[in-house]
């Protein structure tokens, strides 16, 4: 049910309160659009087996109410040994005209999830542990994850003419998760050693917002004002249960490991938390002629999280009030070019991003905090191409790490600075051939020492260089192709600096082939080398190879 994915660079508090310190990801969902009725859908199969089905479904209902509905249902598979899955995700929305200003949107979402759990590989002198790419180093009849979410959302928007607009949203939503698993913890190239572990998390939660724009224009001024406040609240049980091997936990490393019988402990780990927040925001945006735009903000965040050891009965609490502030200026000398500066902080409480339950005695940790400066451009210096510039600084205090000797623990890690910029060039080279490119360079250490490194050591999953780029080229109206490639440097496994993933070089391609204005098919290759590659890592002794050769095929209509 996703419309569009919009990627936002540095810190964006403002936007979405807590987190997003280095950037985020926004999802925005499909609505029912009143005007059209339309039926599409999409078919895809890999040579692994993958496959997935999408329907999207529109229909006006009289000329102020429309309904629509997105289905998906996809099964998982790859290269990996006893890996599969599957997820069934169906959204209904209902967009309503209450009046010539008055719309209403509402929305359900069922998700339902089921995979095997593959942690991925060991490391062995200080790398990737290679020649075991496909080995599952786990138990398929024990590793496993199912998540099954509902959320419900409605949100009113209204135009109060004169420049003033009002919207409002209300989400309440339902996550049931439990993950089981059994991963590697390392290898001396003749054995490894295992380590396993279970999770249960109910978490309910519900979610209110409503914003003010006022937009006023006169012959030297344009201002767009937004005010908000924002109201959660969000309550989660979580249970774990360890896993004791009767004997070892150290199997033969071989092709297909043979697992030891093992035994869960009774609960090592039962703790309720709720966590209630509360926000208020502003922004300016002014444009002071043709060439000249200002943006300032401030956001206030409270955020009162109350914890309960339900084994040891002992109570913790933590209260978090934060400001966020937000500056830019944008100079526009010319109509093709623009020159930006910004400076933004964000902030995140030690319970985490999606704020799992927070143990009593982290509740006394400070939020970890980020501060970005950046400086950048943007220039067309041609009616279809554009090139951007920037340059950026990211600091970061109270900052949390997954534990380089326990991946399913998180330790802080203190204070890192990370420095770097990024050029980008996207747009029509001809009238056949459309480019996207892209460079960045990232400069990232620790300030201070800790009891996994030193001051001065380069952070985890940091590549120093890393390159995109991605060509089409259309032969016809109907037929065209695509090849990019994606570079990363060499990289450390964990902020420990023990272990390195290697730097990698990865082509993919494309074909496209449009049959009729309702019908058209697709190949998409990746890795087409077939290079052997570890793009990422959770600690240094699970590290996750990339997939071999993959070719997926689809079919896309909508009438």
């Amino acid at each position: 049910n996703i419309e569009r994915v919009e990627v936002l660079k540095g810190a964006n508090a403002l936007i979405f309160g807590r987190g997003a310190g280095g950037g985020a990801i926004n999802r925005v969902a499909k609505r029912a659009d009143l005007t059209d009725a339309f039926v599409g859908g999409e078919a895809s199969v890999d040579n692994f087996g993958a496959f997935a089905l999408l329907a999207d479904l529109n229909q006006p209902v009289t000329d102020s109410l429309a309904v629509r509905l997105n289905a998906t249902y996809e099964e998982f598979n790859n290269d990996r040994d006893f890996y599969d899955g599957r997820f069934i995700g169906i959204s209904p929305t209902l967009t309503a005209a209450l009046g010539p200003d008055t719309t209403l949107i509402a929305s359900y979402t069922y998700d339902n999830d089921e995979r095997v759990t593959d942690r991925g590989l060991p490391s062995f002198n200080g790398g990737p542990l290679t020649g075991f790419d496909e080995t599952f180093f786990g138990d398929p009849d024990f590793n496993g994850s199912t998540a099954e979410v509902h959320i419900g959302r409605v949100r009113l928007e209204h135009d109060f003419n004169g420049g003033l607009s009002a919207n409002a949203s209300l989400q309440i939503a339902d996550y049931d998760k439990f993950y089981a698993n059994l991963l590697p913890t390392g290898t001396d190239g003749s054995t490894v050693t295992l380590s396993g572990y279970q999770d249960a998390q109910q978490r309910t939660n519900w979610i209110g917002q409503a914003n003010l724009i006022w937009q006023a224009e006169t012959d030297t001024l344009d201002s767009t004002f937004l005010f908000g406040f924002e109201a959660s609240s969000q309550d989660t049980q979580n249970t774990r249960d360890t896993v004791s091997f009767d004997t070892t936990n150290e199997v033969v490393l071989e092709d297909v490991i043979t697992i030891p019988a093992f035994t869960l402990n009774p609960t090592s780990r039962s703790r309720d938390s709720q966590l209630k927040t509360l926000s208020f925001y502003a922004q300016e945006q002014l444009q002071i002629g043709e060439h000249i735009e200002l943006v300032g903000g401030l956001r206030w965040d409270r955020f009162d999280l109350d914890t309960l050891d339900l084994i040891g009965g002992v109570e913790g609490d933590r209260v978090d009030e934060e400001f966020s502030p937000r500056a830019g200026l944008i100079v526009k000398p010319t109509p093709d070019l623009s020159i930006y500066a910004s400076y933004s902080e964000s902030f995140l409480p030690q319970a985490g991003d999606q704020f799992l339950v927070l143990s009593p005695d982290r509740s006394q940790f400070e939020p970890e905090k980020f501060t970005n400066y950046e400086l950048g451009a943007k220039w067309a210096p041609l009616d279809k191409v554009l090139v951007t510039a920037a340059i950026f600084r990211l600091e970061r205090t109270n900052i949390r790490a997954v534990d380089p000797t326990d991946p399913t623990l998180t330790v802080l890690a203190g204070e890192s600075r990370t420095e770097g910029f990024e050029l980008g060039a996207v747009g029509e080279v001809t009238d056949f051939w459309k480019a996207n490119l892209g460079y960045t360079y990232l400069d990232g250490e620790l300030l201070n020492d800790n009891a996994f490194g030193a001051a001065g050591q380069r952070l985890q999953q940091l590549p120093r260089h890393s390159i995109s780029a991605w060509n089409r080229f259309d032969v016809s109206e109907q037929l065209g192709f695509g090849l990019g490639v994606i570079h990363q440097s060499e990289q450390f496994a964990s902020f420990s600096n023990d272990v390195v993933l290697p730097s990698y070089w990865r082509v993919d391609a494309a074909a496209y082939y449009t049959v009729s204005e309702q019908l058209s098919i697709q190949l998409n290759i990746e890795n087409l080398l077939d290079e052997d590659y570890y793009p990422s890592a959770h600690g240094d002794n699970n590290i996750q190879p990339g997939d071999p050769f993959t070719a997926r095929i689809g079919v896309r209509f909508e009438m």
